[in-house]
């Protein structure tokens, strides 16, 4: 069950950001929901919000032994529906941004919370 749920976000990651890529212009905010949600097409080449920028090898090394180290921990039969959920989706997530970061040397983003 689990890779289908990542291969399902994966999926569905990858579609959303090809999405963005077509639609939307760079660094050039679409209003959803006024002061809480919008559309911002941005090429993110650190971590999140931007830190350790350029770093294109660590975090290609970061995530392979995340994603690893998931499916690795996937494979105990202990775990809750909830646990092998969560941790599919992050493995997903890890392996979206991977797969933007060796395509394009960053990671597309753009979904953009004010809160």
């Amino acid at each position: 069950m689990s890779l289908i749920i990542v291969t399902g976000v994966l999926l569905l990651d990858q579609f959303t950001k090809f999405l963005a890529e077509r639609f939307l212009q760079l660094n050039t905010p679409v209003i959803l929901i006024k002061n809480f949600l919008n559309l911002s097409l941005v090429h993110n080449r650190g971590a999140a919000f931007g830190i350790f920028k350029d770093q294109l090898f660590m975090f290609v090394v970061i995530a392979v032994c995340a994603i690893g180290f998931i499916f690795f921990n996937l494979k105990n039969k202990r775990r809750s529906l909830l646990s092998s959920i969560s941790l599919s989706l992050i493995s997903a997530g890890a392996a979206g941004n991977l797969i933007d970061r060796l395509r394009f040397g960053f990671v597309i983003d753009f979904i953009d919370l004010r809160v």
